[in-house]
């Protein structure tokens, strides 16, 4: 990827997805300066010396970093990872009330540095702390937005590749939905190239029972790869990076991220993933997507879902 000349990402956390997301940006060379910022001044200083090391084999982009907020100033895009940790068996939405007080402090101090930025959340539950932040900066809903289902989206597409025995880059399906517990794929729409999923012959078809299996894998994927590790952070860093790009290239790219509904199909106030165009604007939910009537059902209980936790939080 190319960057642009004069651009600047800031990642808010120096844990291991907010260095992970600063790790994919500079090798892809999503912005031109990359700011890593944290209050923990050893581990921040730690973290952007070590990014700093390899540069002669990342490209021109330039990477700096403190426990100064002072850091992001002027930047094009915010991602913010900084949060209490998921621990094995815990719930996104258990994380929520303390990464709300986070937020609330964080981020007028962030805003002060950084007016014009687009703000992209990844800290969980991501769709929960969209409201608030949003809420918080007064920022329209298009300049606030989460990773939401993106990483998902990949996950589901990854798994069907894998099973179909095609690239996955010709898989073309969408999670929708909480980046959670009640996310699901949207399978009316989905293809496997230019083929309805659904239709797909090949030499094994997939049952409805094996599609009911995919979804739940990739649902409880984060799960499982925190029992083993204790954290996700290589896929969610590069997806940080590649939403980072959308925004800072202009594309108009087509991915499923969370951004505080109006209207859509009788949903609002409440941010969940829907397949959104990602541009220098921010997001912007796609219209016209086609919803059968069970996934218009399991959208809306999705949005339920959510609609609790941000009563239970006061928002």
């Amino acid at each position: 990827m190319t960057e642009n000349a004069h651009s600047k990402l800031t990642v808010v956390g120096a844990g291991s997805v907010g260095s992970s997301t600063a790790y994919a940006a500079l090798i892809r060379q999503s912005a031109r300066t990359i700011a890593l910022y944290d209050i923990q001044t050893r581990k921040v200083n730690a973290e952007v010396l070590d990014l700093a090391h390899g540069t002669q084999f990342t490209g021109s982009s330039e990477i700096i970093g403190g426990d100064d907020v002072a850091v992001a100033a002027g930047s094009d895009v915010v991602v913010i990872t900084a949060g209490a940790k998921q621990e094995p068996g815990q719930t996104r939405l258990d994380l929520a009330a303390t990464n709300v007080e986070i937020l609330r402090t964080l981020l007028p101090q962030l805003l002060e540095q950084a007016p014009d930025a687009t703000y992209i959340l990844v800290t969980n539950p991501c769709d929960v702390l969209t409201v608030v932040a949003q809420r918080i900066t007064g920022l329209p809903v298009n300049r606030v937005f989460a990773s939401g289902t993106a990483l998902d989206t990949s996950r589901l597409r990854w798994e069907l590749g894998r099973r179909l025995g095609v690239s996955t880059s010709s898989v073309h399906a969408s999670i929708v939905g909480e980046h959670g517990d009640t996310e699901f794929p949207l399978w009316s729409s989905a293809t496997v190239g230019s083929v309805p999923l659904l239709n797909w012959r090949g030499d094994s078809p997939l049952t409805e029972r094996e599609l009911d299996w995919i979804a739940d894998d990739v649902r409880d994927a984060a799960y499982t790869v925190i029992e083993g590790k204790g954290a996700t952070n290589y896929a969610i860093g590069l997806t940080g990076a590649r939403l980072v790009e959308a925004v800072l290239n202009d594309e108009h790219a087509i991915m499923p991220v969370s951004t505080v509904l109006d209207e859509y199909h009788g949903i609002s106030d409440v941010a969940i993933s829907v397949p959104s165009i990602v541009s220098a604007a921010g997001a912007f939910p796609l219209a016209g997507v086609p919803y059968s009537t069970n996934e218009r059902r399991l959208l809306q209980a999705s949005a339920d879902t959510l609609s609790i936790s941000l009563r239970l939080l006061g928002f």
